[in-house]
């Protein structure tokens, strides 16, 4: 027997069928409503309750603090695989075998060189640009270097696509961060791994010999695979709307990063910092400032704690809370700021208020943490989030364009002013 929903309006009763996924999640199929009632729709603001598409990519249940790709459950991810396995998982659908990840990687590297004009379009930005939008606009300016569009019912031209952005945006998001510190632009390493050649493109200077840390490099590929998709969020839902009008992927991705780039998003971990600064320039006692976040007359916001999805421990946290702490013991560094961060932290694991309402440090807290340990500027921080994001961001692209999924065009009701009367501006 199909299971159907009932609503009834104005004493007609209309039905609608039930969807169920995979893990069981139920979800009422509407697509026919304003149709069928000849003008009636759902409302929904921040699209919380609608499911805007049915997707095989990620599966989050906030409730038991789950998170899988692909089925992969993120603590196995995080443990045994690389943030390229990770990548080919999102994007193709399943783990690559040896010679499929040594493929993908070769093929990436041959992608590896950006067009010598960008650097032009980067020199145009003083270094007092917020580096998320130099990205975006360097990310869309990609689409004038490579104007084809993408035939996605071509598997050649996709991978194609796929493994040209791959190639090119950690020279980017290197090159971002290079001239924000006055450093020279400059290219990778094609004998290195995929995320070791990120940390040297990021960190290599001109005067000196760069020498590798595994302990860096282990918590950044941490941090690259646990935010590497999230679901239908925020900049991912953003990704697919543009996507949806048959934009080409570098447009889509340059709107993604936009729509990352707020602190109620991507930015969080910037602000989790901003914050950590404020209390050290007011004198550093974490005490106080737990007691004004517990204040509900207090504006006082701490953040990094809690997550809307969550409603329990963000599992992302328990994995990344464990590098944090390998970072901070390995290079040993006296800030004040971080020892905020970690009295906060230890304070809010055993105070009751906190643990009652599962107001635990979630990943962006712990990200910011190991950004600033590794000498990342604050401003890079979301720049490093899209990194990560980005074969979420072209798996999602890619599954929309291949569902075949219609235009995204949302409704709404109108609060506005009725008909009126045009009066000549002499008389008003």
């Amino acid at each position: 027997m199909s299971k159907i929903a009932t609503l009834e309006i104005g004493g007609k009763k209309y039905e609608f069928p039930i969807i169920e996924g995979t893990e069981k999640e139920l979800g009422i199929d509407i697509k026919t409503l304003r149709g069928a009632t000849d003008s009636v729709i759902t409302i929904d603001p921040g699209y919380k309750n609608t499911g805007a598409c049915e997707s095989a990519i990620t599966y989050l249940d906030g409730e038991k603090g789950i998170l899988r790709y692909r089925g992969y459950s993120i603590e196995e991810l995080a443990e045994k695989a690389d943030f390229l396995e990770v990548a080919y998982l999102l994007i193709f659908g399943d783990l690559p075998k040896l010679e499929e990840l040594a493929k993908f990687h070769a093929d990436i590297k041959e992608q590896s060189v950006v067009d010598d004009d960008v650097k032009k379009i980067l020199d145009a930005f003083p270094k007092t640009a917020h580096p998320m939008g130099v990205l975006s606009c360097l990310t869309s300016a990609l689409t004038a270097f490579n104007p084809s569009t993408v035939d996605v019912e071509s598997e050649e031209e996709m991978y194609k696509s796929t493994v040209k952005i791959l190639g090119k945006f950690p020279v980017l998001v290197a090159w971002t961060m290079r001239k924000q510190k006055g450093l020279p632009l400059n290219y990778g390493d094609t004998s290195l791994g995929y995320v070791e050649n990120i940390m040297k493109m990021m960190y290599e200077k001109p005067n000196e010999q760069y020498e590798q840390n595994n302990i860096l490099l282990n918590a950044l590929d941490k941090l690259l695979i646990l935010h590497a998709d999230h679901e239908q969020n925020c900049s991912t839902s953003t990704v697919r709307m543009v996507g949806s009008s048959h934009a080409g992927l570098y447009a889509s991705l340059s709107a993604g990063i936009s729509a990352l780039w707020g602190p109620l998003h991507g930015g969080a971990n910037q602000a989790v910092l901003e914050m950590l600064e404020a209390i050290k320039e007011d004198g550093g006692d974490t005490e106080k400032f737990m007691a004004k976040a517990k204040d509900k007359s207090d504006s006082f916001r701490l953040m990094g704690f809690g997550h809307r999805v969550y409603k329990n421990f963000d599992p992302r946290a328990k994995i990344i809370k464990v590098a944090a702490d390998e970072v901070l013991a390995d290079l040993g560094i006296e800030d004040p700021v971080l020892d905020i961060a970690k009295g906060l932290s230890e304070e809010a694991l055993r105070d009751a208020y906190f643990v009652d309402r599962k107001l635990y440090p979630n990943v962006d807290f712990y990200s910011g943490i190991i950004y600033r340990a590794m000498g990342i500027p604050v401003e890079m921080f979301t720049v490093m989030f899209a990194l990560g994001r980005l074969p979420g961001w072209i798996a999602q692209w890619k599954e929309m364009r291949m569902r075949k999924e219609p235009i995204g065009r949302p409704r709404q009701i109108y609060i506005g002013e009725n008909n009126r009367p045009f009066i000549d501006i002499e008389k008003r």
